[in-house]
């Protein structure tokens, strides 16, 4: 009976690997995203794949779809993804693009095949992840050298530890050894036979970082960024978008700006903006600007005031609503414009702080390497802290960020930042 069912198990593992392969997903999307609409109305007007109009959609639909599939596999990477919950942002992300290019260089198309092609694109790709979610707990063969005890806090592990280096069919999906670990000679005989068979063997490192989002650093040397500078191109892009972006939203929010700065006026005494100096890009200082949600009173301990606690009585009716929706965060839109913040990054310390934690904890500020940001990796995962317990492990989130610095990651912190305003997680 136990191998029936670690038959099944495996089975269900496979098939789930098969519907993840990216040839699949393409070729299912070239089919059925756009051959297949096509083909219909093909059926209706004889006549339709002929034109230079259903030549140029087809095309078009091609790539829009090919796009789709691509942008998908890339933000569902990080921990925490339902990958179903981008399907349809990315189809009409890029099915929308398309039709914008169309329209821009006055192209011929057909709506009719676009439209088609981007409902069958969506059915596709709904149905892919349906399948890939299908698939049960992951079941894991653990090497019992060095440092894997931690995996046995990941509860979405199934873990089987091994006592002996002999394969056993189907009770594991892939292996997990730490590679820095003395193994003995028989365990990395075993290990390479695995590996030579098609089993997955994996560092232990690698999948900690990629179920728990973040980067552990003990020394600089063992890290595994392969540059310490992240993607320059990227960066450089994104303060473009940045900029657009701060400029388009700062004209729409512009009368809600005035209505909470009165709202402000007549909830407290005190200026509306809060300006306080913190630690950006490359360790330089500026002046960050937030609406005020504390009452004004005399700086009596730069540090301990520079640290917001659970409940702080400091705290205005109004403050402790702006915080939970992080209302309060808005005017930062002028540093953006500065450039002296991101939308996305990891937020930026008072100068306080800044200066204690550099002084406490290693490579605190090697998080500065890329700009801070309004919100951030660690922010949708772990909330505001201020403890140094606290503070190192929002540390290995920055670094999973800056390890992962990419466009993806960027589209999965917004859609939880949405997720966050709505929930209030991790105000204070």
């Amino acid at each position: 009976m136990a191998r029936v069912l670690q038959a099944k198990h495996h089975n269900r593992y496979v098939a789930s690997r098969i519907w993840n392969r990216m040839r699949l997903q393409m070729g299912g999307a070239l089919v059925i995203g756009v051959v297949l609409p096509m083909a219909i109305l093909a059926l209706f007007y004889p006549n339709l794949l002929q034109t230079l109009s259903a030549q140029q959609t087809a095309l078009g639909a091609a790539v829009a779809a090919l796009a789709s599939v691509y942008l998908v596999r890339n933000i569902s990477l990080y921990p925490g993804i339902h990958s179903a919950f981008f399907v349809f942002p990315s189809v009409l992300t890029c099915f929308g693009l398309t039709f914008l290019i169309f329209l821009l260089l006055r192209l011929d198309y057909s709506r009719a095949a676009m439209l088609g092609a981007g409902g069958a694109t969506l059915i596709w790709l709904y149905v892919v992840q349906l399948m890939i979610e299908r698939a049960p707990p992951v079941r894991v063969g653990i090497v019992p050298f060095g440092s894997v005890a931690k995996l046995a806090e990941i509860a979405s592990l199934e873990l089987a530890w091994l006592h002996e280096p002999v394969r056993s069919e189907g009770q594991y999906d892939f292996l997990v050894a730490d590679f820095r670990a003395d193994l003995p000679n028989e365990w990395e005989a075993f290990l390479s036979d695995c590996a030579l068979e098609g089993m997955p063997v994996l560092h232990v490192k690698q999948l900690q970082e990629s179920l728990t989002g973040q980067v552990e650093i003990e020394h600089l040397s063992e890290n595994s960024f392969g540059s310490l500078i992240p993607f320059v191109g990227y960066l450089r892009l994104r303060r473009v978008i940045d900029f657009l972006s701060a400029v388009v939203v700062g004209l729409l929010l512009m009368p809600f700006f005035v209505i909470v700065a009165i709202l402000i006026k007549l909830d407290s005494p005190g200026p509306v903006l809060f300006r306080q100096v913190r630690v950006g890009y490359r360790g330089e200082r500026f002046r960050v600007a937030k609406f005020r949600t504390m009452v004004t009173r005399p700086v009596e301990d730069a540090r301990g005031d520079a640290m917001t606690k659970d409940n702080d009585p400091r705290i205005t009716r109004l403050g402790r609503f702006m915080r939970r929706t992080r209302i309060d965060e808005l005017p930062q839109i002028l540093n953006i414009l500065r450039g002296e913040m991101s939308w996305i990054g990891p937020r930026p310390e008072a100068q306080q702080l800044s200066t204690w934690y550099e002084s406490e904890l290693p490579f605190y500020r090697y998080r500065h390497i890329v700009p801070p940001g309004i919100t951030g990796w660690a922010q949708v995962n772990q909330g505001h802290v201020v403890e140094l317990n606290q503070v190192m492990n929002k540390l290995h989130y920055d670094f999973y960020y800056i390890k992962n610095f990419s466009p993806w990651l960027d589209a999965w912190i917004v859609a939880k930042t949405l997720h966050t305003v709505v929930s209030g997680f991790g105000s204070r």
